[in-house]
């Protein structure tokens, strides 16, 4: 029982978790911030400049945070893998005593797929250990320098996403969500935004509800468009943004003094440094 206790207060320490050994080799999931390099955590960067091997999301991920890797880290590319070949590559390395960091976007417990590596470790009895990251509903956020949970207009926020490959519960369908009245982020949705559209004004909100489209949140390339529900679909074909890009809406976004004015936004949000 004591072991078990360990475990829980340091993934660091021998552990018997479902009566399998752990040792002290680790494999970090790591959230690699939604795109601006200097967006990761302090203990993220560590992690990567410790690494032996990283395997990283390369067409989400920044490459840019490659270069905080040493140079004799293994560098793999996990959009041209299957997860067997992932898995394999950190079982090789977890019993070489390498230290492994996968590498996703944003923050990895939000849409990562982390659970079917996770389970596959477990039954491996190789220990791992989270490292969270900034999610890209955050980075939207900060970019519209908006405030999801204001007094009066709303203090909760939903992240969801349209039903595509992967299925929705029925019980979280946009049209349940969407009576809520709440802000909403919604990830995985851009090539759906039609549909999207129709769903949310079924649900309750007015087309005319403030929204907003954020592109690539803060990479160097970020778009930025405020618009309406009902504006939704037409603002993304005319800008030509077809994917990498998360949907915010709600009250929040236009209605007190403070709040940008419905137009699009084209200046950068973010500088460099000097």
């Amino acid at each position: 029982m004591a072991v078990n206790i360990a475990f829980i207060l340091s993934p660091l320490y021998l552990a018997d978790k479902g009566g399998l050994l752990y040792n002290h080799c680790m494999i970090n999931f790591v959230g690699a911030g939604p795109g601006a390099v200097d967006l990761i955590s302090l203990r993220g960067k560590t992690l990567i400049e410790k690494a032996d091997v990283i395997i990283y999301a390369g067409s989400l991920v920044n490459p840019g945070l490659l270069e905080f890797a040493k140079e004799s880290a293994e560098i793999y590319d996990s959009a041209r893998m299957t997860l067997e070949e992932v898995l394999d590559v950190m079982k090789t390395a977890h019993d070489a005593e390498k230290e492994v960091v996968r590498l996703h976007t944003g923050d990895q417990s939000i849409y990562g797929a982390i659970r079917e590596q996770m389970d596959a470790l477990d039954k491996l009895g190789i220990a791992y250990d989270s490292c969270p990251g900034i999610t890209a509903a955050c980075a939207a956020a900060s970019s519209l320098d908006l405030e999801f949970t204001l007094p009066d207009i709303s203090q909760t926020l939903i992240i969801t996403r349209m039903a595509g490959r992967t299925p929705v519960p029925e019980k979280e369908d946009i049209e349940t969500l969407a009576a809520h009245q709440a802000s909403m982020a919604i990830y995985l949705s851009t090539g759906m935004l039609d549909r999207l559209s129709e769903r949310l004004i079924a649900g309750g909100y007015n087309a005319d509800t403030p929204a907003a489209i954020v592109y690539k949140a803060s990479w160097p390339e970020e778009e930025r468009y405020i618009c309406t529900v009902g504006s939704l679909a037409d603002t993304a074909r005319e800008h030509n943004i077809k994917k990498t890009a998360i949907v915010l809406v709600g009250d929040v976004i236009g209605p007190h003094p403070s709040a940008l004015s419905a137009f699009p936004i084209t200046e950068p949000k973010y500088c460099s440094a000097l």
